[in-house]
């Protein structure tokens, strides 16, 4: 469960790049990257974990997240055959001065909004789905110029949620990324026992304090929040084997099975029940 810094290249022939369904639904991908994001998947039920917002989202989603904002894979646990469109691009990928133009007024609000990460639902989320999906089977200047219309529609649209609260405004540098790596490996080793803050501040050399403020920067979470969402993580994997909740609870780190059940549905919509039975179906 790395925050792992995502390397992204445009397509040849292409300003962007478009991913299609990378089958990454057995993947805790924790991840950021400086480029803008537009994410559509459908024909599943997941979880929506933008920054410190986590939620669930029901048969499709479409969300668009600016730079840096940790976020989960869409379709992490997701067991449905279902189609997953992502297009990633940096905010100057038709220049640094092409936003500036009035007619691109709208789009440039857009992208202002979505450095705090935004859904879209309703008939918005079915039309630019459509297009997002149809993206692909462009020749580049259609596709350039179908990618424009789709910011537009979502730049008109009504249909719009924020997520996370507060943008991201400085990537993370390389001493941090390192400092986060011996924090991840730690919690991958120890999640089973019982963990103090203490325990972890001291790894990273920093005081107590000191580290809960830089986790939560890094993160968007708190340490708790992050240790129950690997915990819960490690819990889904042992009920898909089989393990019943009373195993799953214990073997991964919880030492109360009402709080296990609590944090479950806080962090996946459902009871550890409910998941078992639905993936034993």
């Amino acid at each position: 469960m790395k925050l792992a810094l995502e390397q992204i290249r445009p397509d040849t022939d292409s300003s962007f790049h478009i991913l299609l369904t990378p089958r990454l639904n057995d993947v805790f991908l924790w991840h950021y990257h400086p480029e803008y994001e537009i994410v559509y998947i459908t024909g599943a039920n997941g979880t929506r974990h933008v920054g410190d917002h986590i939620s669930r989202y029901e048969g499709s989603d479409l969300v668009f997240i600016g730079p840096n904002i940790p976020h989960l894979n869409f379709d992490y646990g997701v067991k449905t055959d279902h189609r997953k469109v992502v297009v990633q691009l940096k905010e100057s990928f038709l220049g640094d001065q092409f936003w500036q133009a009035p007619e691109f007024a709208a789009i440039a609000r857009l992208f202002e909004m979505a450095r705090t990460g935004v859904s879209f639902h309703g008939e918005t989320k079915r039309v630019v789905g459509e297009r997002l999906e149809a993206l692909p089977t462009l020749p580049p200047f259609e596709r350039i110029m179908a990618l424009l219309a789709i910011f537009q529609h979502l730049a008109t649209s009504t249909d719009i949620t924020r997520l996370h609260g507060k943008p991201v405004t400085n990537a993370y540098n390389l001493k941090e990324q390192q400092r986060l790596k011996h924090t991840y490996q730690f919690i991958e080793d120890n999640y089973q026992r019982k963990l103090d803050i203490a325990e972890v501040a001291k790894l990273t050399s920093l005081t107590t304090a000191a580290f809960c403020r830089y986790f939560k920067r890094m993160t968007r979470l708190t340490f708790t929040q992050f240790l129950n969402q690997y915990r819960i993580s490690q819990a889904q994997k042992l009920l898909i084997l089989n393990s019943n909740v009373t195993e799953a609870c214990f073997a991964s780190g919880f030492e109360s099975l009402s709080y296990f059940n609590k944090i479950f549905r806080r962090v996946t919509g459902e009871n550890p029940l409910q998941f078992k039975k639905r993936h034993q179906s």
